[in-house]
């Protein structure tokens, strides 16, 4: 490599990573505060109520709920006992819970239902999450679907949220709010990146951009709805492509609140994003054929792509580094690329003592996550086309 094809190389790999971290987040605060200041002069010319007014217990649409479960007997019963408490009509309100395979109690906890609202499925062999899920969604009697985890607890009033929505026939879709019940690990690393990704999709969210639902809650219209193919690794975000295909509009409300439990560590998440990264680079011939304009368009381009070729471009930046030595300013560059990459690996040996040191384990989560997004990319590429959860 020439000293002029390195440095071309390490200023573009430079500039893809800032951007991708830091300069599409401040350009998404600039765009936000300028809609937000035009929302408020447009409110003040007209005293139009901007809000989405709840609806009465005659105005609600019947629903159907689906969550599909592969050895969930942890959080299964309080997944139960949610949705019976929810604060919607139960002559409203059908659920369908299958069970892909379960070799735990998980399909013991199901057979013990009684309730009418619920229609369980017990499927003897796993076949994975995509046909699970078409198995449910076939079960639907009503129109508007609310697709769930079987781990994730609605907030009470959290149904409502969503379906109020619908009254408006341009919305096809309508995308919850997700918080963990972190654990001592996930709150120094996946707690710290997802305020950072909570803000982002709140943000995207008000310049009408909205792109990947939390797979954990959110609602479809259901005609609008097709069951993802029984290889798809990453539903929900191709199930919202494919209700933008067909001109509707995506809605994201943050008063449609959930908790879920992340993973227990980082290494459980690890294995979760290679799944995540692996569907979505599958999907992705597919996601780039679907129109979108505007500010969607760069949201895609910026909050998906980008975050999904990071890796590469950090490797570029590291390789062309290498060459650039002689140079102070490279060296110091480099000098802190070795720094980071050290703190990640400290992060990793003494996981277990840091875990109460504030941000003590960001480079480690950071490093982890890369790397499963390149672990993700390689295995995109392979022949087999596993959708085990």
């Amino acid at each position: 490599m020439t000293l002029l094809a390195a440095k071309t190389v390490f200023w573009l790999a430079l500039a893809a990573v800032t951007y991708t971290y830091f300069g599409y987040a401040l350009l998404l605060f600039i765009c936000y505060g300028l809609a937000q200041v035009r929302r408020d002069l447009q409110y003040v010319g007209n005293r139009r109520d901007r809000r989405r007014v709840d609806l009465d217990d005659a105005e609600l649409p019947p629903v159907t709920m689906f969550f599909t479960a592969y050895n969930e007997e942890e959080h299964l019963r309080e997944k139960l006992r949610n949705t019976l408490e929810l604060d919607y009509p139960k002559n409203k309100l059908h659920v369908v819970v299958v069970s892909d395979g379960s070799t735990d109690r998980t399909n013991k906890i199901l057979r013990e239902v009684r309730d009418r609202r619920f229609e369980i499925v017990l499927q003897p062999t796993r076949a994975g999450k995509a046909t699970a899920l078409k198995i449910a969604v076939e079960r639907g009697r009503h129109g508007i679907f609310v697709l769930s985890d079987s781990s994730t607890i609605f907030a009470p009033d959290a149904l409502r949220k969503l379906v109020r929505h619908f009254a408006d026939p341009a919305i096809g879709a309508v995308c919850g709010a997700l918080s963990f019940e972190a654990n001592p690990e996930s709150r120094q690393t996946e707690g710290v990146y997802w305020k950072y990704e909570t803000a982002l999709r709140l943000m995207e969210a008000r310049l009408g951009a909205t792109l990947t639902p939390s797979g954990a809650i959110y609602a479809v219209r259901g005609e609008a709805y097709a069951p993802p193919s029984p290889d798809a690794l990453v539903d929900d975000i191709v199930t919202l492509m494919h209700i933008r295909r067909q001109g509707y509009r995506v809605h994201y409300d943050p008063e449609a609140r959930a908790v879920d439990y992340p993973a227990a560590s980082v290494a459980g998440e690890f294995r979760r994003r290679v799944r995540i990264s692996t569907g979505s680079f599958r999907a992705l011939p597919g996601l780039l054929r679907v129109p979108m304009t505007g500010f969607t368009a760069l949201a895609f381009f910026s909050h998906k792509l980008m975050r999904w070729l990071a890796p590469l471009f950090l490797l570029l930046l590291l390789g062309s580094n290498l060459f650039l030595l002689r140079d102070r300013t490279y060296a110091a560059a480099l000098a802190v690329q070795a720094a980071l990459l050290l703190w990640a690996a400290l992060g990793w040996l003494f996981r277990t003592h840091l875990v109460r040191v504030r941000f003590a384990l960001i480079a480690y989560f950071l490093v982890a996550m890369n790397l499963a997004f390149l672990v993700g990319l390689v295995r995109s590429f392979g022949g087999r086309k596993e959708s085990a959860w």
